[in-house]
């Protein structure tokens, strides 16, 4: 048994180029943590959360992020705030795969 609950939800994931493959990794009433995995040339569009506070955390490879409007490549491990209203996203400009987790809290 682990504790790890990304070890066991991203292990295995492995998108094609273009494309992100995406797990939860924890969701509680609170605050979800999610993982996005990214195959090269692939994107989390630039959204924005008018209620909450989202974090990034780059895990692996070397993802672009976007926030309201600068961008920076940035390798792992890196951890990246986006208070609430920030336009944010990410693409993968490499040709590895890249992951970030979001944690989004308050949950409402």
């Amino acid at each position: 048994m682990t504790l790890d609950s990304y070890a066991r939800a991203v292990a295995d994931l492995d998108p094609a180029p273009g494309e992100v493959e995406t797990a939860e990794l924890v969701v509680t009433d609170d605050a979800l943590v999610k993982a996005f995995v990214l195959g090269p040339d692939a994107a989390v569009d630039p959204h924005e959360h008018a209620d909450a506070t989202n974090v990034f955390h780059v895990v692996e490879g070397e993802p672009t992020v976007i926030r309201d409007g600068d961008e920076e490549a940035l390798a792992a491990p890196a951890v990246v705030p986006n208070e609430r209203g920030a336009v944010h996203g990410a693409r993968n400009d490499t040709t590895d795969r890249a992951v970030l987790t979001a944690t989004l809290a308050p949950l409402n």
